[in-house]
């Protein structure tokens, strides 16, 4: 049972890690050595991993395992994902190699624009405050020059900067609107350090400006994760005639396709599992390069919802008898700065990927969006979702239910030609272990 605590932070990790073994563990001996099990064995290297966050008290592992084959604007590339569900890489891994004979994925960056906003009060009169703000826009850039200066030797820094009036949607409510280049960082740290020193300088400004009654006020100064003009498109064609054993299967199928990507751009209830097949393979990239997830699905799921309808990110089409599908996706990310150059595995993945610049790493994890996409609705317009699925997590399910070795490789002869489920794998493995 959980019980109050007060200065958890300030305990030694291993007291940490006994606190919490006692108060919530069944047998905290057994607690405390699962922990131990999952730290470093290099206390070196699991200092690196205690750093990333606070309060750490072990490891959680994902596994890290590739997709070769991605034949990328003529390029070949191994992928790194980093995930635990089963069938994901091993999906990416066979659209990989289907693409690779058809000319392989193509890509092309649409923007790499970033976004940031100083969200202000104001009730006064809305041409004083734009007055003030055209006259000293110059100096407030100015004063962000030490700042800026790193980053647009790298051929990034501040790209616009506006005042809107946002009193239509909320009263008094007012943005400073900056849009950035970040080159090969992701930006997070340099755009809310200049957003928070221009916050700064507007209100040491505007004090000698407007009257107390009426002086703008800052809200909050952050950046934010829609990126509508930082967008990735991956795509790949095929002639129709290649699709099938036939020209008749071929169209049958192609048609049908087509159909199911149209489904997912008007039925939300199917765009939301849509989009989620897609983040299986962007997500997995993104672990294990070291960006943030989180902060890209934030993005993706609002750009997927930008003319009022939530929608599919993917999109297809038959012409001139070749199927055309492809996938528009924003990717803010970055390949130097972050976990970029602490995490040993992210180094790793980065290097299997030799190394990409930020607009190389968009396109690759925008072409694992799109080849995991397609692979999912392949599967449900021919064999259906679950035998592929069920296939893959066969081993999970013996691993569950304490299998041996031997026990798997003669189950998973079973049901290379059965239907997987809990219940059936269960029965099989009681009635191995009996004899029958």
């Amino acid at each position: 049972m959980s019980k109050k605590i007060e200065g958890f932070s300030k305990l030694t990790k291993a007291e940490k890690i006994h606190w919490v073994a006692e108060t919530h563990g069944e047998n905290p001996s057994a607690f405390k050595a699962t922990l131990e099990t999952y730290n470093h064995s290099d206390p070196e290297v699991q200092k690196i991993h205690d750093e990333f966050i606070e309060n750490t008290l072990t490891n959680h592992y994902l596994p890290l395992g590739v997709a070769p084959n991605f034949l990328i604007d003529g390029k070949w590339y191994t992928i790194p994902m980093a995930i635990e569900e089963s069938s994901v890489v091993a999906a990416a891994s066979k659209a990989a190699k289907f693409w690779s004979t058809k000319g392989g994925f193509q890509t092309e960056v649409l923007g790499t624009e970033k976004v940031g906003q100083i969200h202000l009060n104001y009730y006064g009169p809305a041409e004083k405050l734009n007055r003030f703000f055209n006259e000293n826009t110059s100096r407030f850039l100015g004063e962000l020059s030490s700042i800026t200066e790193s980053m647009e030797r790298r051929g990034g820094g501040i790209q616009s900067i506006q005042l809107i009036d946002k009193t239509n949607a909320l009263e008094g409510y007012y943005q400073i609107d900056l849009r950035f280049e970040t080159a090969d960082a992701m930006g997070a740290n340099f755009i809310n350090t200049c957003l928070e020193t221009l916050a700064k300088s507007f209100t040491s400004a505007a004090t000698s400006t407007f009257e107390a009654d009426e002086l703008p006020e800052v809200v909050m100064s952050i950046l934010s994760n829609y990126v509508p003009n930082c967008v990735v498109r991956a795509s790949v064609s095929v002639p129709i005639e290649q699709l099938g054993a036939n020209l008749s299967d071929a169209q049958s199928y192609a048609k049908k396709f087509v159909r199911a990507v149209h489904i997912a751009r008007e039925e939300p209830y199917r765009a939301v599992t849509h989009n989620k097949g897609i983040m299986n393979g962007v997500d997995a990239v993104i672990i294990a390069t070291g960006n943030d997830f989180r902060a890209v699905e934030a993005g993706v799921h609002a750009y997927a919802s930008k003319d009022g309808k939530y929608r599919s990110l993917s999109q297809a089409k038959i012409e001139n008898d070749t199927l055309h599908f492809w996938l528009d996706i924003p990717l803010a990310l970055g390949t130097v700065g972050g976990l970029t150059s602490l995490h040993p595995l992210v180094k790793r993945s980065l290097e299997i990927l030799d190394k990409p610049s930020a607009k190389e790493l968009m396109r690759i994890v925008a072409v694992a969006g799109l080849a995991q996409n397609f692979a999912a609705v392949n599967s449900l317009v021919t064999t259906g979702i679950q035998k592929g699925h069920m296939k893959m997590h066969l081993l999970n399910l013996l691993s569950a239910l304490g299998a041996s070795e031997e026990e798997k490789q003669i189950l998973s002869k079973q049901f290379s030609e059965q239907t997987v489920t809990n219940s059936a794998v269960k029965e099989a493995l009681n009635q191995l272990r009996n004899g029958r």
